[in-house]
């Protein structure tokens, strides 16, 4: 991985991180403390908000793919074609986790198709995914202490907090 982040800063090769983050819908507190009891709002159900996203390393600009369904293969695929469509004209590497939708044969078919390489990280380690910090920051800035009463707004939100596209 460090060879290809070489690469990158010397301008020789576009990387990307990529993972998904799935938002849903619900409470979240950031800090309650008081004598007397107080009823937080909260809303209901459990409605998703997924994004795909590809973290730029250098730039730090992001291309996103997002549903409400499920993050599957084809999603990943449609973010490909996504990186793909961007006329970027060196190397593209890209930079997973070890997820089962990013390791089948459709995905690997797919890069192998467009000239994407990738790498995945060890096991157990989203520390070394630059994108997981920014799913983080995204739920403290979005989500933390805020009470959202429509599943609209509250993806609305989140798809305007994103990075913009390269």
């Amino acid at each position: 991985m460090a060879p290809r982040l070489e690469e990158a800063q010397r301008g020789e090769r576009t990387v990307f991180f990529v993972d998904a983050a799935h938002f849903v819908l619900g409470g979240f507190l950031a800090t309650v403390w008081s004598f007397t009891r107080h009823w937080v709002k909260a809303p209901s159900g459990r409605q998703r908000f997924n994004v795909l996203g590809a973290l730029h390393a250098i730039t730090h600009e992001m291309i996103t793919v997002t549903n409400t369904a499920y993050i599957n293969a084809e999603s990943v695929c449609a973010l490909l074609e996504k990186i793909a469509a961007q006329g970027i004209t060196n190397a593209i590497t890209l930079i997973m986790d070890n997820a089962r939708y990013q390791r089948c044969a459709l995905v690997r078919a797919k890069a192998a198709d467009l000239g994407i390489e990738i790498l995945f990280l060890p096991p157990y380690s989203p520390n070394l995914n630059l994108i997981e910090r920014f799913w983080k920051f995204t739920r403290k800035h979005c989500l933390y202490g805020v009470y959202f009463s429509d599943f609209t707004i509250f993806s609305a939100t989140i798809g305007a907090f994103l990075p913009p596209l390269i």
